[in-house]
């Protein structure tokens, strides 16, 4: 009883914020209330309209607190995927998802939901963190071909049958579960996975390392809650800030870790942190990011024009009467910082409803050993 309590509070007050915003009458939304009150009595939950589906989806981007590209929360493209019960169905969504996002570069904010969690179980389960994703392979000497952040999951999709190329750029395949079912994966057909190619207006030497990064990033490891309602699988997208490939992706020592094979190509010294060779080969390969994303035609938005852009999105939210929460260490960008004016204020880190949550991995519950056996399934 607690907890139908406790799911009805949450649904009336997503109604109420739904039905204010929207401009729904007030008979309208006591009459929904009820409904809402009765289904909660008779079955333990609710579904919500098509209508309600994109608002909370769409207030939940505007609610991310770690996302900086907030200003553009009302045009996200929402597909009801709830009916969506088999793995062919699923498979169709989620390669639509992909295909329409890219739209040939000019990426298109999407969010794709599937059934919700319904009595502790889950129709859709997605075990990817991202849609698209390349692999990484340890060899025994420990070094990593690839993704170091794809490892674990790139031995379970090998303990599933999935072969990969052993490159440093293979794209992994999409793992999902079906009523907590046995996982089953498929690949995605290359006609639709677009990447770009990095390469320097002026520092031919990178080009030479063949560098590229694929173009729409999907997070598809997060939950979405709205009105008290989880939709465990609902992976959604943007498109890139030039930091989070260049500065991250690329640089960060337990990823690729690339800046000394940047710098080394620039002809820096890296004996000495002082002389800031860091500093130099990040900057560079933010420049090659960028202009490599713009010239195949891909969607970007460098780290300046978004602190722009959130400034605009918190004048907006101000107008509304709206207070913008956000994690002042995700919103500052890698590179930079104290040239954005968020690094000058300071937030609130709220989590309001609706929002995109992070959840246990399901991928963990698959590779850890059952109490009886003495190993994981693939080592």
């Amino acid at each position: 009883m607690m907890m139908t309590n406790l799911l009805v509070d949450k649904a009336e007050s997503f109604i109420h914020l739904y039905c204010r915003e929207m401009n729904i009458s007030t008979h309208e939304k006591d009459e929904r209330l009820k409904e809402i009150q009765r289904d909660i009595e008779i079955t333990g939950t609710y579904s919500h309209t098509a209508s309600e589906l994109q608002f909370g989806a769409r207030a939940a981007w505007r609610n991310s607190n770690r996302c900086i590209g907030r200003l553009f929360w009302n045009s996200l493209h929402v597909v009801d995927a709830r009916t969506a019960l088999t793995k062919d169905e699923v498979k169709k969504a989620l390669l639509n998802h992909i295909e329409y996002a890219t739209n040939d570069g000019k990426i298109r904010s999407t969010i794709t939901v599937f059934a919700p969690r319904e009595d502790n179980k889950d129709a859709i389960r997605i075990l990817n963190h991202q849609l698209i994703r390349y692999a990484g392979y340890r060899g025994e000497n420990g070094e990593v071909t690839g993704d170091p952040h794809s490892v674990t999951f790139t031995k379970f999709c090998e303990s599933l049958g999935w072969r990969g190329e052993g490159s440093k750029y293979d794209v992994l395949p999409i793992v999902a579960q079906i009523n907590e079912g046995e996982p089953f994966y498929f690949s995605i057909p290359s006609s639709i996975v677009k990447e770009v190619p990095i390469t320097h207006r002026g520092i031919p030497g990178i080009n030479e390392l063949e560098l590229k990064w694929y173009a729409v990033p999907i997070i598809s490891d997060m939950k979405l809650e709205i009105g008290g309602l989880e939709y465990i699988a609902a992976p959604f997208n943007g498109w890139y800030m030039e930091t989070e490939i260049a500065a991250r992706n690329f640089a960060d020592e337990k990823r690729y870790n690339e800046l000394p094979s940047v710098a080394d190509k620039m002809n820096l010294s890296t004996q000495l942190s002082s002389n800031l060779w860091k500093d130099r080969a990040i900057i560079e390969l933010n420049q090659a990011v960028l202009d490599s994303f713009k010239q195949a035609g891909v969607s970007m938005v460098d780290h300046h024009t978004a602190g722009s852009q959130f400034a605009l999105f918190e004048e907006k939210e101000a107008n509304a009467g709206r207070e913008v929460t956000g994690d002042w260490t995700w919103l500052i960008p890698p590179v930079s910082p104290a040239a954005s004016h968020i690094f000058h204020k300071r937030y609130k880190n709220t989590w309001n409803s609706p929002n995109f949550l992070y959840q246990p991995s399901f991928l963990k519950s698959q590779t850890e050993p059952a109490p009886n056996k003495k190993s994981c399934p693939f080592s």
